[in-house]
């Protein structure tokens, strides 16, 4: 049994992305997993400012927020979900607010399998690029990463719309069931 934790980017309960965040879940939970799912735009977390205050106070944020626990679970955990929908070709600020705050203690994040999802309305194949270049940089801030799967879930727009496309929740299904 692994620790799966799984950072749903998307701004929109049971938006595209989110969509697929549960069906991994689903997998994951039915190969016998410890899976939490936490929403980053329910959290109360403050942008990076960049003043350090992390390093000379063993990590601590000066910033009081829901932060500290949700980086613990980052430390914690088996296998890293990174999900976000595409904005403006890139990740969504939720998500990217979350990656930045590990500044704090990302020297603790290791030996962490990775799985991405992106959501996009664009169906172009280089829709997604910006996205994956931001998970891949905050990945190779990772001692002993591994990179197990990327969904591309591209042509979906409105909420919702991924469940008319059974291939990409059957997909993200397979990916979390995959976990062993």
């Amino acid at each position: 049994m692994k620790k799966v934790l799984i950072l749903s980017g998307s701004p929109r309960r049971s938006g595209n992305s989110d969509i697929l965040c549960d069906e991994f879940m689903r997998g994951a939970i039915e190969a016998g997993n410890q899976v939490e799912k936490i929403r980053v735009a329910e959290k109360k977390i403050a942008p990076c400012t960049g003043c350090y205050f992390c390093k000379d106070h063993g990590g601590r944020c000066a910033f009081n927020d829901d932060m500290g626990e949700v980086l613990q679970k980052i430390i914690d955990c088996d296998v890293l979900v990174l999900s976000s929908p595409v904005y403006f070709y890139s990740i969504c600020a939720q998500l990217k607010t979350v990656i930045d705050r590990t500044v704090a203690r990302w020297t603790e994040i290791k030996n962490k399998e990775l799985y991405y999802i992106a959501t996009a309305a664009e169906d172009d194949e280089d829709t997604m690029d910006g996205t994956l270049a931001c998970f891949h940089g905050f990945a190779m801030c990772i001692d002993g990463y591994e990179e197990k799967g990327t969904l591309y879930g591209r042509g979906v727009y409105e909420k919702g719309e991924v469940l008319n496309r059974p291939e990409l929740t059957g997909i993200a299904y397979e990916m979390g069931n995959s976990i062993r």
